[in-house]
C-alpha cells in the first residue's frame, strides 16, 4: 500500500490511525458510496470541501458525506459574508489533491479548517488520506488538533 503524505504526518506527529483501503471506481466519486465499500457508515465518512471566503480567502471544511455544506453557515463560522465552492478544476493546483482524494491534512498550504460538529459524536470519523481508495480514520479531536480545525454547524 502507498504511504500518503497524510499518513506519513500522522506517523511523525504519533497520531494513532486506522487505515481502510477500497477499490476506487473512476465513475463513482460518491463518499456513500466510499463508505458502503469501506463498511463504515455515512454519518462516520467525511467529506473535504475547498472554499473561496470574501474576506478571509481560501477554506477547507469537512462534512459527512451525505450532507450539503450549507454556505450561510459556513459564512458566518469562517467569518465571511459569502462562501462559494472553488471550481474542482482548481483544487489540484491549489491543495495538491484530486477530487476525491482531497484531504484536510497535508495540502500545499495550510488554510482555515472547520469540522462539522456532528464529528463530536463520533468515536472516530474516516477521510479521504490523501488519494482515491484510501481512507483514514482518527478521533475527531485529533483531527481538530493536526489542521488546527475549530468544530463549526455547517450543514
Amino acid at each position: 500500500m502507498n504511504k500518503t503524505n497524510v499518513i506519513r504526518l500522522l506517523e511523525a506527529n504519533k497520531i494513532s490511525h486506522e487505515i481502510k483501503t477500497y477499490d476506487f471506481d473512476e465513475s463513482d466519486l460518491s463518499g456513500i458510496s466510499v463508505a458502503k465499500k469501506i463498511g463504515i457508515d455515512e454519518d462516520f465518512v467525511f467529506k473535504t470541501l475547498v472554499a473561496d471566503g470574501d474576506k478571509t480567502g481560501y477554506l477547507v471544511f469537512c462534512i459527512p458525506v451525505n450532507s450539503e455544506l450549507n454556505l450561510k453557515k459556513a459564512a458566518r463560522a469562517s467569518d465571511n459574508k459569502n462562501v462559494e465552492l472553488i471550481p474542482v478544476k482548481n483544487l489540484l493546483n491549489l491543495t495538491g489533491y484530486v477530487r476525491g482524494g482531497c484531504s484536510p491534512i497535508g495540502m500545499k498550504k495550510k488554510f482555515p479548517t472547520f469540522i462539522d460538529e456532528t464529528a463530536q459524536l463520533c468515536e472516530k470519523i474516516f477521510f479521504s488520506a490523501g488519494i482515491r481508495g484510501i481512507q483514514i480514520g482518527l478521533l475527531p479531536d485529533d483531527l481538530l488538533k493536526v489542521t488546527d480545525a475549530s468544530y463549526a454547524d455547517l450543514i
